[in-house]
């Protein structure tokens, strides 16, 4: 059984390198999904996963890389979809 989640980190997160960090702990848990900055200066991302798996990425994400300053992560909502791999995807808006 997997869980996916929709999930939205806000502080010091975009110019540090945090969705290449966040990939890189996505892939050594193998979760799928992906991740892109917003134009609200957060990062949002999908996890997808064994729910130990997911619940690893998002304990990882409230602490981030050392470069970032992590305020907040919500979980913005199950996500439904089948991904193969963690990918970074081009900003977007919400």
């Amino acid at each position: 059984m997997s869980r996916s989640l929709r999930i939205h980190i806000a502080g010091r997160v975009q110019g540090v390198g945090f969705r290449y960090w966040m990939q890189d702990q996505a892939r050594s848990l193998k979760i799928a999904g992906w991740v892109r900055n917003r134009r609200d200066g957060g990062v949002e991302a999908v996890i997808s996963g064994e729910p130990e798996a997911v619940e690893a990425l998002l304990s990882r994400c409230r602490r981030g890389p050392s470069t970032a300053r992590v305020g907040e992560v919500r979980i913005l909502g199950e996500n439904e979809g089948n991904y193969a791999q963690f990918e970074i995807r081009p900003t977007g808006q919400m």
